[in-house]
């Protein structure tokens, strides 16, 4: 009997000692998709029918006349990609390669043609 009661006891007590305590952290991770930016240089051709120099130049072209924005970047190249010094004029022959911003297309740079 004093075994049995000895066996009960130890029973009763097992669960006890090997119980185990558990903690459970949760971690909240908030990741930003990450942005890419894409910029899409075109171009246009036509002839110059206005110029004002670090402002604005208007070419027309097949399309009819159209308005750019002069970066403070941009360039007047020749044919052969060496920088112009002299001023447009009108009725040049030009290739105008520009980025558009909204309603803005600012100029990369003026290739002249002629």
């Amino acid at each position: 009997m004093k075994k049995s009661i000895l066996i009960l006891a130890c029973a009763a007590i097992a669960p006890f000692a090997f119980a185990q305590t558990s903690t459970t952290t949760t971690e909240k991770t908030t990741t930003v998709p990450a942005t890419t930016t894409e910029t899409t240089t075109t171009y246009s051709s036509g002839t110059v029918t206005t110029y004002e120099p670090g402002k604005t130049i208007v070419v027309r072209g097949p399309e009819g006349p159209i308005d750019f924005v002069l970066g403070t970047t941009a360039r007047i190249l020749d044919g052969a990609g060496k920088i112009v010094t002299a001023p447009l004029r009108a009725g040049q022959k030009v290739r105008v390669y520009y980025t558009p911003t909204g309603e803005k297309k600012v100029v990369e740079r003026v290739v002249v043609e002629e």
